[in-house]
């Protein structure tokens, strides 16, 4: 009977405690109002970076302005501080850092809620802050790509490069010495070097000063396809390095035949070294290729003249030269 007492008191006693409370329910978190001013500091510094950007591509494309470098690394300078200022003052201002984790709610009224989104996505297509915000990034993306992307053009031209392959010399065109006299085939002497040019033509242009050598026929040792290039043994090479653009304006020779290397073309810039006997091979130096050879034929008066154009592309090499050849 003690015991039934017992536990009948505590039975009773812990039905009398109250119950605890449940704790209030959480009040979803208040977004702060949008910052317009944040908003516009924004648009405007994008806007400015587009502007800045396209000033850097006028700049880079007048060569004519005053100080050109100075206002180059200006505007760009200039273009670069202002996205980054933007998105300082997007990150700090704009963004909502706040992270919160509840449920969604299951929806109460699904045709009502349709019908807002409806509302909300003609509100969409229509002018709003936000389609400005995005058009000031896209205006200072377009700029800032197109600054960064302008000194691309200087690397070399992607469309119309026949140009690059135009020279003055087609077949007929007679060759003359630096006083516009012709030379004729047997003026040009064994051992000696002659600088020549196209008759009636500019001779400032890349392609028109040329190299003549005189080298015994039987030491050629030309392409198959040149073989008729050389009449008597006299070979013409286009007189501009394909190193660096430099001329060529030294003929080695040999003193001593025995122990003297064999003729050869020698640029003075960097040593470039080319054999006339193999059609203007590279024997030393850094040049990449041979110097182009132009096609000779002799005319019934006995003066030399152009057979056709250069074999590949005259001047310093760049990656296109392996890929196309000179036009004839």
């Amino acid at each position: 009977m003690k015991r039934f007492l017992v536990a009948l008191f505590g039975f009773l006693t812990l039905r009398r405690r109250r119950k605890p409370k449940p704790p209030p329910p959480e009040e979803p978190p208040v977004l702060p109002p949008p910052n317009r001013g944040a908003e516009n500091a924004v648009i405007v510094l994008l806007l400015l970076a587009g502007l800045c950007g396209a000033a850097f591509v006028f700049f880079y494309a007048t060569s004519s302005i005053p100080n050109q470098t100075q206002w180059l690394g200006l505007s760009l300078g200039v273009a670069l501080g202002l996205v980054a200022a933007a998105l300082i003052v997007l990150s700090r201002t704009l963004l909502n850092e706040e992270e919160s984790e509840e449920d969604y709610p299951d929806q109460e009224h699904p045709a009502e809620q349709e019908e807002v989104g409806q509302l909300v996505e003609r509100a969409g297509s229509r002018f709003t802050r936000k389609g400005l915000l995005k058009a000031a990034g896209g205006a200072a993306a377009v700029g800032v790509g197109a600054a960064l992307m302008a000194p691309a053009a200087s690397l070399g031209p992607v469309t119309g490069t026949n140009s690059l392959y135009d020279t003055p010399w087609k077949r007929g065109r007679r060759l003359v010495d630096v006083r516009g006299r012709p030379l004729a085939a047997n003026e040009i002497e064994t051992g000696t070097f002659y600088t020549a040019f196209p008759e009636h033509t500019s001779r400032d242009e890349i392609g028109s000063p040329l190299v003549l050598v005189r080298l015994d026929p039987r030491e050629l040792r030309l392409p198959a396809a040149r073989r008729a290039w050389a009449p008597g043994g006299i070979l013409a090479f286009s007189k501009i390095c394909t190193h660096a653009g430099c001329a060529v304006a030294l003929y080695r020779k040999p003193t001593f035949a025995p122990i003297d290397p064999r003729p050869a073309l020698v640029c003075p810039c960097h040593y470039s070294t080319f054999d006339p006997a193999r059609g203007g091979d590279v024997i030393f130096g850094p040049a990449g290729r041979p110097l182009p050879q132009l096609p000779l034929e002799v005319d019934a008066q006995g003066n030399l003249r152009a057979a056709g154009n250069f074999s590949g592309p005259v001047g310093p090499s760049w990656w296109g030269v392996r890929l196309w050849k000179a036009q004839p």
